[in-house]
């Protein structure tokens, strides 16, 4: 009932002139009869005749009007718009405004092409880039060994290769659901590739680990799902000076926790916001805001959820649902 009272009024609104020109004719009409003491009896006739009529027309109007105000209507609330779909103009100004509206649709797709073939030949090349990457950094690795392994050097060239993982992830999660392979998957498999990676950060930095097998099989991407664990530890190991990270299943849920810094309350509900670092963040200046971004936004096409809770210098704890 409002929507068809706000319809009234925005058909009364754009009919105001004309209306304002009967009620200032009739008004003068009376004026002069009045006037001159002529009879009113047969102005009132005409009067009533005039606005009987003006009244059946205009109902007639506001029917045309609704139809196609209703229809314009669900076109916008659609979510693909096509110029096409709109009613027929009903006049010069309307069939102008059509056009314009048509030329602003060419334009817009025109943009939107060029900028998804820009994105297209950038997306490929900084992924041609971070495979031709590795090459060099596992002939160094090589060397290292060769060479006797220098621990500085060798922490250094990790995390080389962990920005080139987490690039090549985001380059990747743009259209991750064609690089999707959903099957049961044994998670303790999954978690022991995670730790696998990061043994030498555990030991470098002389945290303890405290893993507890789940047991579980889960729903999930193999790859995709080990890039997420990854992606946690890396944050777990970068914020924990000292203490432990554990691993365990509980609630229902895969939970990480470590003894970190913590995360500020006013800077939780924004950790997963694109290039977020909050102030911690701000405190390492390695944080880019990316690592906690692409787990929600990789965990979300995979049906998971994730969960954080913390608290200022006690700590981090991230659980994963796979419901």
């Amino acid at each position: 009932m409002k929507r068809f009272f706000a319809q009234v009024l925005s058909y009364i609104g754009r009919h105001s002139l004309p209306l304002a020109a009967l009620a200032l004719s009739l008004a003068a009409f009376f004026a002069v009869f009045f006037l001159y003491s002529l009879p009113l009896e047969p102005v009132l006739y005409a009067a009533v005749i005039s606005l009987l009529t003006f009244t059946i027309f205009g109902v007639l109007g506001f029917i045309r009007y609704r139809r196609r105000l209703t229809a314009l209507e669900r076109v916008c609330e659609s979510i693909h718009v096509s110029v096409e779909e709109l009613p027929p103009p009903s006049g010069r100004l309307e069939a102008q405004y059509r056009l314009l509206a048509m030329r602003l649709c060419r334009e817009r797709a025109a943009l939107t092409s060029q900028s998804d073939i820009a994105l297209s030949d950038m997306t490929e090349y900084y992924t041609m880039w971070a495979h031709q990457i590795k090459t060099p950094i596992s002939a160094m690795r090589l060397v290292l060994r060769e060479q006797g392994d220098d621990p500085e050097l060798s922490e250094q060239l990790f995390r080389i290769e962990q920005y080139v993982d987490m690039a090549l992830g985001y380059m990747r999660s743009e259209n991750i659901s064609a690089d999707l392979l959903i099957r049961r998957c044994p998670l303790d498999d999954i978690i022991k590739q995670a730790l696998k990676k990061y043994s030498r950060s555990f030991a470098r930095k002389r945290l303890t680990l405290n893993y507890e097998p789940s047991g579980q099989t889960v729903l999930t991407d193999e790859k995709w799902l080990c890039f997420v664990i990854e992606q946690l530890l890396s944050n777990a190991l970068k914020y924990t000076r000292e203490g432990s990270i554990s691993l365990f299943w509980l609630g229902g849920a895969l939970n990480i926790c470590d003894t970190g810094i913590g995360i500020r309350a006013e800077d939780l509900p924004r950790i997963t916001e694109k290039g977020f670092t909050g102030y911690n963040g701000h405190m390492d200046k390695r944080s880019t805001g990316i690592g906690l971004y692409l787990c929600r936004r990789v965990l979300g096409k995979l049906s998971h959820r994730m969960e954080i809770s913390s608290a200022e210098g006690r700590g981090t704890q991230v659980r994963i649902f796979f419901d």
